[in-house]
């Protein structure tokens, strides 16, 4: 008998909530990966299966942040998140929690994208 890990549950959670959610042109779906280390977010166009935008806690703009995986560089990571997919046109999106609770770090890319003017 195999034994499941945390990662197996997480990605059979994924793949639940990417039933319901698909990202198009107009509204693309906004993943949100969190590991140890760092934080994802991209932007998806799902029919046409392109990434319109990505951010991470790796990039220039976040080495303040460096080494530090904390609900304030989530928030800083969410802002920072809005802002690159309002330069690339993008106003509203469907949000895509990625299988993880939607609490400390996922919340607060969400709420930190949502006040710097995204619309889900």
């Amino acid at each position: 008998m195999k034994l499941k890990t945390r990662t197996d549950y997480r990605k059979r959670r994924h793949l639940r909530v990417r039933r319901k959610v698909q990202g198009t042109t107009e509204r693309p779906r906004m993943s949100v990966f969190v590991s140890n280390k760092h934080m994802y977010v991209q932007f998806i166009d799902d029919l046409e299966a392109k990434t319109l935008a990505s951010v991470s806690t790796q990039d220039s703009q976040m080495k303040e942040m460096a080494g530090k995986n904390t609900v304030e560089a989530a928030k800083k990571l969410g802002s920072m998140a809005a802002k690159v997919a309002k330069d690339k046109g993008v106003e509203t999106v469907v949000f895509d929690r990625g299988g993880f609770p939607f609490r400390g770090r996922v919340k607060a890319i969400a709420d930190s994208a949502r006040e710097a003017g995204l619309k889900f």
